[in-house]
């Protein structure tokens, strides 16, 4: 299967139907299908194929029947197909990217940004795949030996989010094929047409028939649940809300499902003293405003030191207000509409509940006229500990302001959460900047940096913010388990 060209996937099926299961484009096995909006104008971009239960076990059923086969596949071709899937997400960037635009809304750049990202996952496990290592040991007392061995752990199901829709499929595809797992992915129901090309694309990558079953549905539950209550699913992945990464917890533990867990931020972002406040306020721009804020390690509070509160207000202000709100595709535009108008709800409801309680908004853009999910960039000053916004996550492009003079104080309420995804520290000294890391309970810190991600390195978070690690080492090791061999080995 080609990747076909953007108006032919915005409008219509990749083959017969949008679910691909066993390497064959079907529809659902109900016939039921769904919509897809654009964002950015609130028009019906195409129905969907909705999957169901029964397309979920036929998913299972196809992964199932190539799994041997891919275990027994030598890592070198594992690492060759995914080699060939960086190659050609790197040459159909501006396709791809465009789709990201279509259905999910961030502005073209962000979205271009995030294919070279998701891209970057193929290259890493492409490598990753052939260091899958074993070990062999004498027996401390002698006698025998110690073999050790990796192997697959199986089939894995993922389900994955709408504000990354590349880069979370690739984060998680792309480590289990490099060890040895098929996959049965649900992508988000806003965002299905980027799974489908990605898909699309691995086929394009010689990528063997069964290996990725993509289901797009709006009926998750009933899905998600047929994959967790089949006991060959032996590992699930998730990205989205603690909320519902609580759930799907529950349901995991009935089979002791090995799982992954990347749940909700609510990421401090701390300016000290000594804090070069220029370089502040371009990492600010960078940890609060890519993908319009709607990111999990998106800055959440912004904890500004008294002594430079003035002057990174002012200049991180002068920031927001430049932005330019409009459809992702428009030429200039750096922030695009929010997903949807429950988001832009949410959103709308924190800032009035901290103007309500003493905020002040400082800056506040434009939005374009008509339709369209979109909010201003805003900034929120004075902003009382007890507010909503700095105790639940934004997931939008508004930053609220507080101060601080004691190190202690800043940490004590950086922490007073129970999510621990990332956090952002700015210091010219850098003693203090680690200080400030080590005591800060997040599980990724920016030291002097508002972007974070890089597929070299593990991501992921502590207390409710999830379990395990995605990208980096600990990507691949997520999708291995560990066999002990105790072999005779008489000393003579």
């Amino acid at each position: 299967m080609n990747l076909v060209g953007i108006d032919t996937l915005a409008k219509a099926p990749l083959g017969d139907g949008d679910l691909l299961l066993g390497g064959h484009w079907v529809p659902a096995a109900d016939g039921r299908t769904y919509p897809v909006y654009d964002p950015a104008t609130g028009d019906l971009l195409r129905e969907v194929s909705a999957a169901g239960p029964d397309d979920a076990r036929a998913a299972t059923e196809a992964a199932v029947a190539v799994a041997a086969d891919w275990r027994a596949t030598p890592p070198r071709r594992r690492s060759e197909i995914l080699h060939d899937a960086f190659a050609l997400m790197r040459e159909h960037t501006d396709l791809l990217a465009r789709i990201i635009v279509q259905e999910n809304g961030k502005a073209l750049r962000d979205a271009a940004a995030e294919v070279g990202y998701a891209a970057e996952f193929f290259r890493w496990f492409a490598e990753e795949a052939v260091r899958i290592g074993s070990s062999f040991a004498d027996a401390p007392g002698g006698g025998f030996r110690h073999v050790v061995r990796r192997h697959p752990v199986g089939v894995t199901a993922f389900v994955t989010p709408w504000n990354f829709p590349a880069a979370m499929a690739a984060r998680k595809i792309a480590p289990a094929l490099a060890a040895g797992c098929p996959v049965l992915l649900k992508p988000a129901p806003e965002t299905p047409l980027t799974a489908l090309a990605v898909a699309a694309l691995l086929s394009a990558a010689g990528l063997p028939d069964g290996l990725v079953n993509v289901l797009p549905t709006d009926r998750a539950p009933e899905v998600v649940s047929a994959w967790l209550g089949d006991e060959r699913v032996r590992k699930f992945s998730f990205t989205g809300s603690t909320a519902t990464g609580k759930l799907l917890l529950e349901q995991a533990a009935a089979n002791v499902v090995n799982v992954t867990m990347e749940l909700g931020g609510n990421a401090p972002f701390i300016v000290c003293a000594d804090a070069d406040v220029d370089a502040a306020v371009r990492g600010a721009m960078d940890a609060k405003m890519r993908g319009g804020g709607e990111v999990c390690i998106a800055a959440n509070r912004f904890y500004v030191h008294a002594d430079v509160a003035a002057e990174f207000t002012e200049k991180f202000g002068a920031a927001m207000a430049a932005v330019r709100t409009g459809p992702g595709l428009e030429d200039g535009v750096t922030l695009g509409p929010m997903i949807n108008a429950a988001a832009v709800d949410k959103i709308r409801s924190l800032v009035d509940d901290a103007v309500a309680r003493g905020a002040r908004i400082a800056v506040r853009g434009t939005v374009p006229a008509g339709p369209g999910h979109f909010y201003p960039a805003t900034v929120l000053t004075d902003v009382p500990d007890e507010a909503r916004i700095l105790h639940e996550e934004v997931f939008g492009p508004v930053a609220p302001l507080t101060t601080f003079t004691d190190e202690d104080d800043v940490l004590t309420r950086a922490n007073a959460t129970v999510h621990g995804l990332a956090s952002y520290v700015y210091s010219r000294d850098v003693a203090r900047a680690l200080r400030l890391a080590e005591r800060l309970e997040v599980g990724m810190v920016g030291l002097n940096r508002g972007l974070l991600s890089d597929p070299a390195a593990p991501f992921g978070g502590v207390k409710q913010s999830g379990l395990g690690r995605e990208g980096g080492r600990e990507g691949i090791e997520a999708f291995l388990e560990t066999q002990y061999v105790a072999l005779d080995w008489p000393t003579g």
